[in-house]
């Protein structure tokens, strides 16, 4: 701890949960402040899938026709899925909603989700319900554990977010738990929103060699020797982490684990790829020992390249198969079918390997063998026999057989995206010296994915994989939330700035932003930059600059602040630079001492996942403050 001043702080909490808010998955863990090294993961849910055994459930919910919440993940599709058709319309139910929020390019606090029947509702509401069954959830596994009741004030929430969300999203989702009651804009330090590598990160340096496995074949790691396959050793993982399955308390000494020692301050560097079910973001970072404080050394990167990708192509091959209208059709009359059979391609998605020669069978429900037949008046049978798609086959059991192959062809094209990303940033010149990759996530559990990453880079570093790949961001959270100053030095996303008016240079300054005002010559719209994107901000830095009103005379001083993600702005009217807070600062109520040139201090205080701005008044020391918002502009 730097101070006492801190220890204060932290005392005032007795818990920190974290929640994983994942595209399809979420979960929750927590750890109690006075035993930091115990990271508990929140209980079994009730109804697990067969081939998909975690602690995490799916991150679905469904609200009553008159759209009041009903349930939340397995409970949520289970009974969705046991409606009666007739009254399953009525249903809302949304899965995977949270990609929206990576998709939409102008997200405001209004923006819609459609659920499985065509009906929409705000995002923020639905967003705003799940952040709330995890609260509730979590505080009463507090309380049975504690026997008494938990206050929500005793908690510090953390939520993860991808890297590589735009501001406003990050927002969003900030907006959502104040809604749902986890912490309000005037106690705003109870939830930290935390970036879901950086996480990922500070969980990886806790690791013992032990809980990982190295894919790289230099070293035999856990004992396996390296003429072992991938596939053997994960197989051994996989029965190690089913062993202590029933344990849900995982302990983190409370070292830098014994990988990093063969780290060099300053130069060596790791990358931490959290490929997940949406979005892949990965970050580059470095250790600054003895404390074992990060670095990011370029800012985070990636894209909407998640498993999802791996089920888009399934159903575009069933579209292949069986026509795209019946597919659209089928979607909308039968959905808790086609929950079923997403639910049926997820567990053989999870089985397929590099290595694997027998074929997949994937069932398909009655309901769409019975609804084909009635759309197009033939059999199942005879459309893949009519449909020359070679590698699947319709066996006698009534299932899909795919071959090896054509299981492997629906990852392909989300790989290969992985790949050229990775690659693009190793190409970087930021981004020499790294010398491990830590494959993290819940697609990081795919051979396929980890083969391609094996091949394409394990001559350039070592690539890892930390044992319970799914819980590894979940678990960094809440060493994130126990202690937030590990990070200590960010790339700013974006180029941050204010408006200005400027004294009008001749030849410097385009024609058409001169503005006369009272015999002077101004130039307007000037971008005056405070921090380029992908500049290095320490925690809590401030970058501070004076202004004076333009006239003495000025009542009121309106600063307006800007951004972009471009790096060179000169000016607020570009493309791209878009206006995300205002400081209205009050100049009356002085007397006549107050001097001529009126000095306006502003500042700005980066670091944190949040910025914020505040304006002084040097000579009555007024002042202002604003958080960025890039929701409501």
């Amino acid at each position: 701890k730097d101070s006492d001043a801190d220890d204060a702080v932290e005392q005032l909490f007795l818990v920190v949960v974290a929640i994983d808010f994942g595209t399809t998955s979420s979960g929750y863990a927590y750890s109690f402040t006075k035993e930091p090294e115990c990271i508990h993961v929140m209980r079994r849910w009730e109804g697990g899938d067969p081939g998909v055994s975690n602690q995490k459930t799916p991150t679905t919910i469904l609200l009553t026709p008159e759209r009041k919440f009903h349930s939340f993940g397995y409970a949520a599709r289970d009974f969705y899925h046991d409606l009666d058709p007739t009254e399953s319309k009525h249903w809302l139910y949304f899965e995977k909603f949270k990609m929206k929020l990576h998709t939409t390019g102008n997200l405001t606090m209004e923006t819609d989700l459609t659920a499985a029947n065509g009906k929409k509702v705000k995002a923020l509401e639905i967003f705003a319900y799940a952040l709330q069954y995890f609260k509730e959830q979590a505080l009463k596994e507090l309380s049975d554990q504690g026997g008494s009741d938990f206050e929500n004030t005793e908690v510090r929430w953390v939520i993860t977010v991808p890297a590589i969300w735009k501001q406003p999203a990050k927002q969003f989702m900030r907006q959502a738990a104040y809604k749902a009651g986890m912490a309000s804009p005037e106690n705003p330090e109870q939830l930290i929103i935390a970036l879901e590598p950086e996480a990922a990160s500070i969980y990886c340096r806790k690791l013992r060699l032990h809980q990982m496995i190295d894919l790289s074949s230099r070293a035999p790691v856990n004992g396996y020797s390296p003429s072992d396959t991938v596939g053997t050793g994960f197989t051994q993982a996989k029965e190690h982490v089913r062993r202590n399955r029933q344990s849900r308390t995982f302990l983190v000494e409370n070292v830098i684990g014994e990988i990093w020692s063969e780290l060099e301050e300053g130069s060596d560097r790791y990358i931490v790829v959290d490929s997940g079910g949406g979005t892949v973001d990965m970050t580059v970072h470095q250790i600054r020992l003895p404390e074992g404080h990060l670095k990011e050394l370029y800012k985070a990167t990636g894209g909407p390249y998640g498993s999802l990708g791996v089920d888009y192509e399934f159903e575009k091959l069933l579209c292949k198969i069986f026509g795209e209208d019946f597919i659209e059709q089928f979607k909308i009359k039968r959905p808790a079918a086609w929950v079923d059979l997403m639910i049926a391609f997820e567990s053989r998605k999870r089985a397929a390997a590099p290595d694997r020669t027998n074929p997949l069978n994937i069932t398909l429900p009655f309901s769409f063998i019975d609804y084909y037949k009635k759309f197009r008046g033939h059999s199942v049978e005879h459309a893949l026999r009519k449909s020359n798609v070679d590698f699947v086959k319709w066996s006698s059991q009534g299932m899909l057989r795919m071959s090896p192959d054509a299981m492997n062809a629906l990852f392909k094209p989300t790989i290969d995206q992985i790949i050229q990303h990775l690659s693009d940033v190793f190409d970087k010149p930021e981004v020499t010296n790294v010398k491990f990759l830590f494959l993290v996530g819940g697609f990081a559990e795919s051979p396929l994915l980890q083969q391609a990453v094996q091949s394409a880079f394990g001559s350039r570093c070592r690539v890892i994989i930390p044992q319970d790949v799914g819980l590894t961001i979940l678990k960094g959270a809440v060493l994130f939330g126990l202690d937030p100053a590990v990070i200590k030095v960010r790339r700013s996303p974006l180029t941050y700035g204010v408006g200005v008016l400027n004294r009008f240079v001749e030849g410097k300054h385009p024609p058409e932003k001169l503005l006369i005002k009272d015999g002077t010559r101004w130039c307007t719209d000037v971008f005056d930059k405070f921090i380029s994107a992908d500049q290095s901000v320490a925690l809590g830095e401030t970058v501070t600059r004076s202004y004076t009103p333009a006239k003495p005379s000025q009542l009121v001083i309106v600063i307006n602040i800007y951004s972009s993600e471009q790096d060179n702005v000169s000016f607020i009217t570009e493309s791209g630079v878009k206006k995300c807070g205002t400081l209205r600062l009050d100049l009356t109520g002085t007397d006549a001492s107050v001097p001529n040139r009126r000095e306006i201090k502003t500042l700005m205080q980066f670091g944190d996942t949040e910025i914020k701005a505040m304006a002084i008044d040097v000579a009555t020391s007024k002042s202002v403050k604003v958080g960025i918002d890039f929701l409501n502009y």
